[in-house]
């Protein structure tokens, strides 16, 4: 099972490029590096199943998730292409993509947001990151949000 992630929120060009590698590394090539770990095993053994928690951004982009949308399609795309060779050796593999899930994760990532220095964008998009998104994004995550235990269950 895969669960690894971070998350990032904000106008792109008040991320910085060593922000964004460290997360495509822990979200994407951390998934990488863990299925080479376990593949040849249950390839050898003809059977296994490999279980990756992403997130519906892996589907569609949402404002202000630039990156980690992009870091979860590639997780996304990965998968796709992994899954016809795995069968063959029965691998299953398993991509679970949940929406908003109450947890630390998004409390955090809303923390950080909050405190960033958003002067090198312009000041209509610091604006509406601001006083739009991240006012409203709050609400919005808590009347869609599952629980960890919703996850559990449906996995």
């Amino acid at each position: 099972v895969s669960n690894a992630g971070v998350g990032m929120a904000g106008p792109l060009e008040c991320q910085s490029l060593a922000a964004m590698q460290s997360l495509m590394d822990t979200n994407f090539f951390g998934l990488v590096r863990l299925v080479k770990e376990v593949l040849p095993d249950m390839k050898r053994r003809r059977g296994g199943h490999i279980v990756v928690i992403s997130s519906i951004m892996g589907l569609q982009g949402i404002v202000f998730n630039d990156v980690y949308a992009a870091s979860k399609f590639a997780v996304e795309g990965f998968c796709e292409s992994l899954v016809v060779q795995a069968l063959r050796f029965n691998v299953a593999i398993s991509l679970v993509e949940p929406g908003p899930v109450m947890t630390e994760f998004e409390t955090k990532l809303y923390e950080e947001a909050e405190r960033a220095d958003y002067s090198r964008t312009d000041p209509e998009t610091a604006d509406i990151f601001t006083n739009l998104y991240l006012r409203n994004a709050r609400d919005v995550f808590a009347s869609l949000g599952q629980t960890p235990e919703d996850i559990a269950e449906v996995t």
